[in-house]
């Protein structure tokens, strides 16, 4: 959902999230590195919370821990 303030004020721009995907392909460590504004930072967040578990990485045949940073775009429709 876009956020209805970033809505009502016309903020666009690119929120980035960094988290680890953990060795069972969970997700942790949530952190805004980029933030739009007006509630597009929350919402990029709240996202990033509500995904089902990706694919762990690996090494030598071993799941591992990796960082993961995403970026996603927030732009209004004119």
């Amino acid at each position: 959902k876009y956020p209805e303030e970033a809505a009502k004020t016309g903020v666009e721009g690119m929120a980035v999230v960094r988290f680890i995907v953990e060795k069972d392909g969970s997700i942790s460590n949530h952190k805004v590195l980029r933030d739009p504004g007006a509630g597009c930072g929350e919402e990029a967040l709240r996202v990033v919370k509500l995904m089902k578990n990706w694919s762990p990485g690996g090494q030598k045949g071993k799941a591992v821990k990796v960082e993961f940073t995403l970026p996603i775009k927030f732009r209004l429709e004119k």
